[in-house]
């Protein structure tokens, strides 16, 4: 029993485990990742788990064989999970500086934060103070907290009331600005 000899911690155990299963786990590695260079590291994160977990192999509910092939296909699967996840990013080429955005949109959005900022004084002062520090500042609600004494809960909960009747208050706003600029019907007499 190999994995037993592994489970000892056998110098020559693991050489032997690479030696018998290798191949098994070097098949499926290549049919379940996007190339050699992943197969490669599949294998090496497969076979670590095999040496981690020799241990719990247990020869009454399956063979040395079906152990690894599970902890193989487990470890396979978990990968192509974190890949599709996490797509790969290309490298983009450098295509020198990019360009800086036109004179009319930095006035609209100029014009925008001065409304919002106008939106943001009619919240509540507590609401007011933490929607500031984290847009204004950057302050993650741990920072908050600390700056203003507050409970972590109390700024979550500061943070997304706030949020919500700004949200409010930016939609009616965008409703108001919408009827003014809609003409009336012409009336006929």
């Amino acid at each position: 029993m190999i994995l037993a000899k592994v489970a000892a911690g056998l110098p020559e155990a693991m050489e032997e485990c690479l030696g018998t299963y290798g191949g098994m786990v070097w098949s499926l590695a290549l049919r379940m990742t996007a190339g050699r260079e992943d197969a490669e590291e599949a294998v090496q994160e497969i076979f670590i788990d095999v040496w981690k977990h020799a241990g719990r192999f247990d020869p009454a509910v399956a063979s040395e064989t079906t152990f690894i092939a599970m902890i193989a296909r487990r470890r396979l699967i978990d990968r192509r999970r974190r890949q599709t996840v996490r797509p790969r990013f290309q490298r983009l080429e450098d295509h020198g500086e990019m360009a800086q955005p036109a004179a009319a949109c930095a006035v609209e959005v100029r014009d925008e934060f001065r409304h919002v900022s106008r939106l943001l004084e009619s919240l509540r002062p507590e609401e007011r103070l933490v929607l500031r520090l984290a847009l204004g500042e950057g302050c993650s609600q741990a920072v908050i907290a600390e700056r203003t004494g507050l409970p972590m809960g109390t700024v979550k909960s500061h943070a997304r009331r706030g949020l919500i009747r700004l949200r409010d208050l930016v939609r009616r706003a965008a409703a108001d600005d919408t009827l003014e600029e809609t003409p009336s019907p012409a009336r006929k007499s």
